[in-house]
């Protein structure tokens, strides 16, 4: 009997997390998205957590470098669309002819990290960044998914 007790409380503990967690969490996504894009010709800068990784103004630990292409604008983004869209768990959700933003999403907890591209006019550049929206570490996944995007597109050639 104590069994079955348990397991009740359990389960509508479990139904109570889910419910609460999906009122707040969407809250504090909105609130993580504030301030992406392209402002003044530069991605936004990262935040003090070591959760992110930005081409563009950034200090040593958040410092990554941009993407050369040696192809025409066009292509490069054009290539650079077509490895996002086979990046796991990784969605293009806006883009403008300078500008890219994808989420991604971990595995196992779905957590969102919002993946950033923007092709200066005057450059043969792709600037990059890529942060968590919740949490401080992310055990180096915003760095390793932009080197793994450096290198698709290196072997394609662009």
């Amino acid at each position: 009997m104590r069994y079955v007790q348990r397991l009740l409380w359990s389960i509508i503990f479990v139904i109570f997390f889910s419910l609460t967690s999906s009122f707040i969490l969407p809250a504090a996504t909105w609130a993580a998205t504030s301030g992406l894009g392209v402002g003044n010709i530069h991605l936004a800068p990262c935040p003090p957590s070591p959760n992110c990784a930005v081409s563009q103004d950034a200090d040593s630990k958040h410092s990554i470098d941009p993407i050369a292409y040696h192809v025409d604008l066009k292509t490069a983004r054009a290539t650079l669309l077509k490895v996002l869209s086979v990046v796991p768990r990784t969605e293009v959700i806006q883009q403008t002819d300078n500008y890219i933003h994808a989420l991604s999403k971990s595995r196992i907890f779905q957590f969102v990290d919002d993946v950033e591209f923007y092709f200066p006019a005057n450059e043969s550049v792709i600037h990059l960044r890529s942060a968590s929206r919740l949490g401080d570490s992310d055990f180096g996944v915003n760095r390793r998914r932009l080197e793994q995007i450096r290198l698709a597109l290196r072997d394609l050639k662009i």
